[in-house]
């Protein structure tokens, strides 16, 4: 995939200091690498043949391979205590300025400056001071020797203050970061320009105090949109190149969605590890490498005090539809923890949108975003979530829960309806809107595994294999040789008679209570349940399978 306009883009519309906010996972840290690889002294220019940049002729013999350039992750800056998190910060430091070893030997700098860099390449920051002025002097040691002004790349800036958040050292991680960036963007007569990269943009007073000519580039930027993330066209020639385009329309529905600015992207890193998947087996099935990358525990967060009216908003959200918001573009990690509970879910929906777990489907600009769940892979992230909290929620109502299970068991069909519909009551439902029907029948199918699978001595499967379908439900209880398969259907516009009975007869037709016989389930009982927003109805039959009884 050829970005390497970003670098022309860049030229012409930067700023002292330019910080992109992208999610996770978009292609922030090989753009970061692609402009080091561009405009660092002793660049390899055959890099760069064929592609876009190389037809701007002034750009290349202007720019490339003309500056220092310091370039530093702080992807790795990680720890319980801040002790530990500022020493890993420091690693990051001393092992880009032992990639200037070379000023040793430089007859431009004096021994002090030399001594300075040495320091630097030892990790020696017993003194903080010398860890907080530690860019600033390579870009003063590096402008020494060139004559030329330096350019500063800094990928993935909000990893420390986020796990810092998490670890409880926030404001001593603030003070720290915003200690280093004060004094190398800040009045730096040395820097040429710099470029950050993050998932959120920290609040300018809390990081970015004073900078002047400070351009922010976040997803609902117009400039720069299709520059991190796959265009529709990209993908199509990335399957083309594979020879599968037939997994074209399963790509589109599991990885695109996504909006920033005026361009639709598709999540990278899931259409290169699944192109990576169908390359070696055409039947692969989709798989959520987005969501295996992270914890995802913001979207617990949001349910874990969620109001009435935003579990009503998630309900429509995971429908289908768009929940319009006004959302704070600059934030700080506290801001998470406002004892308004209206202002702390307004934090939280401005975060869900920022780190791509929502996108903006309204036009660029608009002070209201219209947001909507991006596609099939994020769908899956919010619908376990819900699950699990769901779970939590009424297998904690020991009464209730147990004598579901015990419904179950003994094909008490009026008792598990009953039970099922006062469990939906106070959940969230999937409302009879424009989400395919298939997604709608699968998050009822999740909330009922979840209440099943809390029933440790079952053996329970779900979309297994049996006779010649997969049933959605299949468990059996072999200290009682008693089986049951539950098949679960959407009631469309609340047609919940006709769902049922397309329920059994697909259970029947497709044989798949032969498992349990095959098992020797002397009992197997058939529940087809049609579901419909926050109820459902429930059909029954009981088989008893003479060869075992036999």
């Amino acid at each position: 995939m050829d970005k390497t306009s970003l670098i022309r883009d860049l030229i012409d519309l930067r700023g002292s200091v330019n910080l992109f906010t992208r999610p996770r996972r978009f292609g922030k840290s090989l753009n970061m690498d692609m402009l080091k690889t561009f405009f660092e002294i002793g660049a390899d220019s055959s890099l760069f043949d064929e592609l876009e940049i190389s037809k701007e002729t002034d750009i290349c013999e202007q720019y490339m391979g003309k500056s220092p350039v310091i370039s530093i992750s702080l992807k790795d800056v990680d720890g319980m205590d801040f002790q530990t998190a500022s020493g890993m910060l420091g690693i990051a430091v001393s092992e880009e300025a032992e990639r200037f070893g070379f000023l040793l030997e430089s007859n431009k700098l004096t021994p002090s400056e030399k001594m300075k860099l040495t320091r630097l390449m030892d990790g020696d920051f017993q003194n903080p001071v010398y860890l907080h002025n530690s860019l600033r002097l390579l870009t003063k040691l590096l402008f020494k020797h060139y004559e030329a002004p330096v350019i500063v790349l800094i990928d993935e800036y909000d990893v420390p203050l986020d796990k810092a958040y998490q670890n409880g050292y926030y404001l001593e991680m603030v003070n720290l970061i915003r200690s280093l960036f004060s004094q190398v963007f800040k009045t730096n007569g040395n820097l040429y320009f710099a470029v950050i990269t993050g998932c959120l943009r920290i609040a300018r007073e809390s990081i970015f105090t004073g900078l002047n000519n400070f351009k922010v580039r976040t997803i609902s930027d117009v400039d720069f949109a299709e520059y991190f993330g796959f265009t529709d066209q990209e993908v199509r020639e990335m399957l083309c190149y594979y020879e599968i385009e037939d997994a074209y329309e399963q790509i589109k529905e599991w990885y695109d969605g996504y909006h920033f600015g005026n361009t639709n992207v598709y999540c990278p890193w899931d259409v290169i590890n699944q192109c990576d998947k169908l390359r070696a087996w055409p039947e692969a099935p989709m798989e959520a490498h987005w969501e295996n990358s992270s914890s995802n525990a913001i979207v617990q967060d949001l349910l874990v005090d969620a109001t009435e009216t935003t579990k009503s908003q998630i309900e429509a959200l995971i429908s289908g539809e768009a929940v319009e918001k006004v959302l704070i573009p600059e934030l700080t990690y506290t801001d998470l923890e406002n004892d308004d509970p209206v202002i702390r879910q307004t934090y939280l929906w401005s975060v869900l949108f920022a780190a791509g777990y929502l996108t903006d489907a309204g036009r660029p600009g608009n002070e209201i975003h219209k947001l909507v769940i991006p596609n099939r892979e994020v769908m899956n992230i919010y619908e376990k979530r819900i699950r699990s909290w769901f779970k939590v929620r009424v297998t904690g109502d020991t009464v209730r829960w147990t004598k579901f299970c015990e419904a179950i068991k003994t094909g008490d069909a009026v008792e598990v309806q009953q039970l099922f519909n006062e469990f939906m009551a106070a959940s969230i439902s999937i409302r009879d809107t424009f989400a395919r029907k298939e997604m709608k029948e699968n998050f009822y199918h999740g909330m009922l595994l979840g209440l099943l699978q809390a029933e440790g001595s079952w053996n329970l499967q779900s979309n297994a294999e049996s006779g010649i379908g997969y049933t959605d439900i299949r468990l059996e209880i072999p200290a009682l040789k008693t089986g049951c398969i539950i098949e679960v259907k959407y009631a469309e516009n609340g047609q919940y008679d006709k769902a049922c009975t397309k329920a059994m007869k697909q259970m029947e037709d497709d044989g798949y209570a032969e498992v349990l016989r095959q098992d020797g389930m002397q009992i197997i009982h058939k529940y087809g349940i049609a579901c419909y927003k926050k109820s459902c109805r429930v059909s029954y039959c009981m088989e008893k399978n003479s060869e075992s009884l036999d």
